[in-house]
């Protein structure tokens, strides 16, 4: 909760009960056992494979690693088409895998890769596509696997937002070859740092377990250049106590999403998403969109105004990542190729959103707006 004149944060993570919190500390102090897939790491994946409705979960020490090890996994080479709405990860985990990244552009209604300009991409060189769940909003899933099957394509969802979303009943998880999450503090469950490979056999848990560890099948036998990604048992700890108040901190999230949209229908050039059909939702970001002509400022000018204001919002995603410094040489990576990525780039302000913001916290960020 803020006060009056504090700074309202544009996050804020989701913290266990300290007493709680020891407790779990005290039985790991006692065991000795601190890593290398111990109690409190298993009981993890097994919770969090029912949570998310999901047949297999394996942990990682971060985000990004999952991303990196499921293109080592599936042994995917050559170009990835994929896009450049995401956070800089996403592409990364290409690019440390030797694997040219190829851009292709998104959908204004979810932020999302556009499936009718994949096929368009795609060249003898290309082995996947690496769509984001952008913001939690699910991709239209089978319009890519429908593209993926006619040209024999994996695909690797990079779900960092996307915890807990649920299409229909279905996890979204559940979609392509493999799908990862990031379990970073400014997401809706976080285990401090953190991240999980979603997979859909114990062959590939195992092969996925063997390349987290370094590639040890046994005690002395590697199968694989693994890496060392593992997570550790206080994480492991934390997170499975998180995941007993993840439920009630989406809700509170879900009702702060419900007075930002009251708040800013009708407002001329203030654009938001509602809710899609048949969507579970996490709410784990809200962004507004400005439209300078008909708001009367510029994205900028309103970020920096929420600023002085002591609300702090995110231009989230922005730049694209086709505009740094690494990626903009591609081919793919020209604006014109982007045209709606650049205009969602250049008009996005995520507002604060999580589970303790108070009231007047979401008071104070709604009149930043609206004055």
């Amino acid at each position: 909760m803020c006060e009056k004149n504090s700074i309202i944060t544009v996050t804020s993570p989701l913290l266990p009960s300290l007493d709680d919190f020891h407790s779990l500390l005290k039985e790991i102090w006692d065991s000795k056992w601190i890593t290398n897939n111990g109690s409190f790491h298993q009981q993890l994946e097994k919770a969090l494979a029912e949570y998310l409705k999901v047949p297999y979960v394996s942990l990682f020490t971060n985000g990004t690693l999952p991303l990196i090890t499921a293109l080592q996994a599936l042994r995917i080479t050559g170009e990835v088409i994929t896009t450049p709405y995401s956070f800089v990860a996403t592409t990364h985990a290409l690019w440390w895998n030797g694997i040219k990244p190829v851009f292709v552009d998104i959908e204004w209604e979810t932020g999302c890769i556009d499936p009718n300009k994949i096929e368009a991409a795609i060249t003898p060189k290309t082995t996947a596509i690496m769509p984001v769940h952008v913001y939690g909003k699910p991709c239209n899933i089978k319009a890519i696997q429908d593209i993926a099957d006619k040209y024999g394509l994996k695909v690797i969802y990079d779900a960092a937002h996307a915890f807990g979303v649920e299409v229909n009943g279905e996890s979204i998880l559940n979609a392509g070859d493999m799908s990862t999450l990031s379990f970073h503090a400014t997401k809706v469950y976080n285990t401090i740092e953190g991240g999980a490979m979603v997979m859909h056999d114990a062959k590939t848990k195992q092969r996925i377990d063997y390349l987290k560890n370094f590639g040890f099948a046994g005690e002395t036998e590697v199968v694989a250049p693994g890496i060392n990604s593992k997570m550790d048992e206080m994480r492991s700890a934390y997170g499975l106590l998180n995941l007993k108040q993840v439920d009630a901190a989406i809700e509170a999230r879900h009702q702060v999403a419900i007075k930002y949209r009251e708040a800013f229908k009708g407002v001329e050039g203030i654009e938001y998403w509602n809710d899609m059909l048949g969507v579970k939702h996490n709410y784990s970001y809200f962004p507004i969109f400005v439209d300078a002509k008909k708001y009367g400022m510029t994205r900028d000018e309103l970020y920096f105004k929420m600023k002085e204001q002591g609300v702090l919002g995110r231009r989230y995603f922005y730049p694209l990542i086709s505009d740094f410094s690494t990626y903009r040489g591609l081919e793919s990576a020209t604006k014109e190729n982007l045209p709606v990525a650049t205009k969602m780039a250049e008009q996005v302000i995520c507002l604060p959103m999580h589970h303790a913001l108070s009231d007047e916290d979401i008071e104070r960020v709604i009149n930043s707006i609206l004055k």
